[in-house]
């Protein structure tokens, strides 16, 4: 897996990533509701901070949002 910084992709990409990452089943927020915007929201902050990264997985040549954590630990198997 590659990491794409956020700064170097397109609006409407990040969008449609952040959207895509939003709507998968099995996201959690917790016990509380937010909106979508509010969910996009948290997920940019995220990103912003380095606590989730954007990859790109040259098997499946797809690119996702996945957490520092998750990240680190594939890196390093």
């Amino acid at each position: 897996m590659i990491e794409i910084p956020w700064q170097s992709i397109s609006q409407e990409a990040l969008t449609g990533l952040i959207e895509a990452f939003i709507g998968r089943e099995g996201t959690d927020y917790g016990d509380q509701e937010f909106s979508l915007e509010e969910k996009y929201s948290q997920v940019l902050d995220k990103i912003k901070s380095g606590d989730a990264v954007i990859v790109y997985d040259e098997l499946t040549e797809s690119t996702t949002i996945v957490t520092q954590h998750d990240f680190q630990s594939w890196q390093q198997n």
